[in-house]
């Protein structure tokens, strides 16, 4: 009997011991845990229906945001803006510079905005490549949308210049 209550008490404790023990092979696994815990308690709160603001910027005095929209987690439309130096673009299109892409058009402009990528898929690239631990590179995480992703990515340690690879959202909100 009192072999019993050894095994049991043993058990117990070995499975709250692993049940609360994180996976070591992401940077900031606790906070990405957090943060996907809230991403899916939003995801249901708005019936998986968001945009989101993406901003990115370059140290020459360019700067461009994407909006991401989002409806029953198809994504419908991206719309795309520069900011920008007066001069610095004198290369680009009128029509570059400021566009949207409807349901059966997203994709359409390549290489220029954000992936279009709903929340789903950027906390899985959160997940297998952005946070991924590595000698090589710097990572980074924030949590400024509620608790959701607002920075997420790496850059390669000793690298200059524009070298973030990742996201960074400026705001999320649902429709």
């Amino acid at each position: 009997m009192k072999n019993k209550i050894y095994v049991i008490a043993l058990v117990t404790l070995s499975s709250i011991i692993f049940s609360c023990k994180y996976s070591e092979d992401l940077d900031y696994q606790y906070d990405f845990n957090n943060s996907k815990k809230a991403w899916l308690e939003f995801k249901e709160l708005t019936n998986n229906s968001y945009k989101y603001t993406t901003v990115k910027s370059s140290w020459v005095g360019i700067s461009w945001e994407t909006t991401i929209t989002v409806s029953n987690g198809k994504i419908i439309e991206r719309y795309f803006k520069y900011f920008v130096k007066d001069g610095l673009l004198e290369d680009i299109p009128e029509d570059e510079l400021e566009w949207t892409e409807n349901e059966n058009e997203i994709g359409n402009h390549k290489n220029i905005g954000a992936t279009p990528l709903t929340l789903d898929q950027i906390y899985a690239k959160a997940e297998t490549e952005w946070l991924t631990k590595s000698d090589n590179f710097k990572t980074y995480f924030e949590t400024k949308n509620n608790g959701l992703i607002s920075t997420c990515g790496y850059t390669q340690i000793g690298c200059m210049d524009d070298s973030f690879i990742g996201i960074h959202i400026k705001s999320i909100e649902s429709l």
